[in-house]
């Protein structure tokens, strides 16, 4: 992964759950979100504010709610990823623990929901071999202290269930959102591997093409050079050799590079789905391009057109859904294979092509085929191409 996109990961929300913040942005980010969720200690708090305890149990119960808030927000802040060091986590999690107890069981049962915010940091927190059996001791620890003033059933549809689903629900959360991280890794690592294997590939076929025949013109330059003197006719003909073998290196060589640039419907389709993805388009595009392809060069022009029209969708229609369809038809000039790309975006009637537009039409006609825009059946925009299609047989799936 190239350092532009580390970056850009480091900056996507998913790639950043669980770790310290390093900005000020994700600092009031994450400080939002969190705070959001404190609002169950209303109860506690409202307890404190009702004067129903002592001056020293106020003093001492506002003090050890502030100090578990501390404890809590340091766990969610810092260590919902790969910890290090456990020595701040087992003492921030033990003070949770001893302070929701003491809390719980000497000022009451306002005091129990401190045992939800528990049971989240242990989902949050601990690995998920030790999270399944914290959770539910934490459960338990609640009901036991809440059997001082509560019922047990009470506790139990209560507050039972909500700390239990609450640990659980942030446990999974949790492990989904590292399994989506460890993804877009692999699909970076995968991309760049794909790069690299590209290049040794192109490198492979330079190498094979250019390898002998620069080595059979350095000879004949060679013999050339020798002959010069005595014998002009010879040495001329080794130069017309020499001219033959340069330009059909540079044939090889166009091909090769032809090759290596050359779309397919394939990658454009994949390509597709991504790009209006990444746009919040509703994207309704073929998994697969239709059996019986014409020849290459129709192929890359199909896949050209579905690019250019991809993108102007992207950038200039304001779509919320764009259809991507394959239509064979028969004609008196024989089939032909449509690919059609329709928006139901603003684009207009497709009467003033653009430059891209041009260019895609000039690159469709060169394989015999017709482009053709006008506005689509939801009033946005639709590009339609037409190529021969020689192959394959009329009625085949597209």
């Amino acid at each position: 992964m190239s350092e532009t996109d580390a970056a850009g990961d480091e900056r996507h929300p998913v790639y950043t759950f669980g770790r310290p913040p390093r900005s000020r942005g994700q600092v009031l980010a994450k400080a939002g979100w969190i705070a959001v969720w404190l609002i169950f200690l209303s109860s506690p708090v409202k307890d404190l504010a009702d004067g129903r305890h002592t001056t020293v149990a106020t003093v001492l119960g506002a003090s050890g709610l502030a100090l578990f808030v501390a404890c809590y927000l340091a766990l969610v802040f810092r260590y919902t990823t790969r910890i290090v060091r456990w020595g701040p986590v087992t003492v921030c999690f033990g003070l949770l623990v001893v302070l929701a107890a003491v809390l719980a069981f000497s000022l009451g049962d306002h005091w129990l929901g401190l045992f939800v915010y528990v049971s989240v940091s242990a989902g949050a927190v601990l690995p998920i071999r030790y999270s399944l059996w914290a959770i539910p001791a934490v459960t338990l620890l609640m009901v036991l202290v809440g059997l001082r003033d509560d019922g047990l059933g009470d506790l139990l549809t209560n507050l039972g269930v909500i700390t239990l689903l609450a640990g659980f629900a942030m446990s999974g959360v949790r492990q989904l959102i590292r399994t989506t991280v460890q993804l877009r890794q692999a699909r970076a690592t995968v991309a760049q591997l794909a790069a690299n294997e590209e290049r040794l590939r192109l490198a492979r076929d330079l190498h094979d093409l250019l390898g002998h025949s620069l080595s059979l013109i350095t000879l004949k330059s060679e013999l050339a050079g020798r002959m010069l003197p005595g014998d002009p006719g010879k040495a001329a003909r080794q130069v017309a050799d020499i001219e033959q073998v340069s330009r059909q290196a540079m044939a090889d060589v166009r091909a090769a590079v032809s090759g290596y640039r050359r779309r397919t419907l394939a990658d454009e389709l994949a390509g597709a789905r991504t790009a209006l993805t990444a746009a919040d388009i509703e994207a309704d595009v073929p998994l697969e391009p239709p059996a019986g392809l014409p020849g290459e060069e129709a192929e890359a022009a199909l896949a050209w057109a579905l690019r250019e029209a991809v993108t102007n969708v992207v950038r200039h229609s304001g779509a919320r859904r764009c259809t991507v369809a394959f239509t064979t038809r028969q004609t008196l000039a024989g089939p032909l294979l449509e690919l059609s790309v329709e928006d139901d975006g603003v684009g207009g009637s497709g009467t003033a092509a653009g430059n891209g537009l041009t260019g895609l039409a000039e690159r469709v006609e060169a394989v015999g085929g017709i482009l053709e825009t006008d506005r689509g059946t939801r009033h946005g925009f639709r590009l339609a191409v037409r190529v021969p299609l020689m192959e394959a047989t009329i009625g085949s799936p597209p």
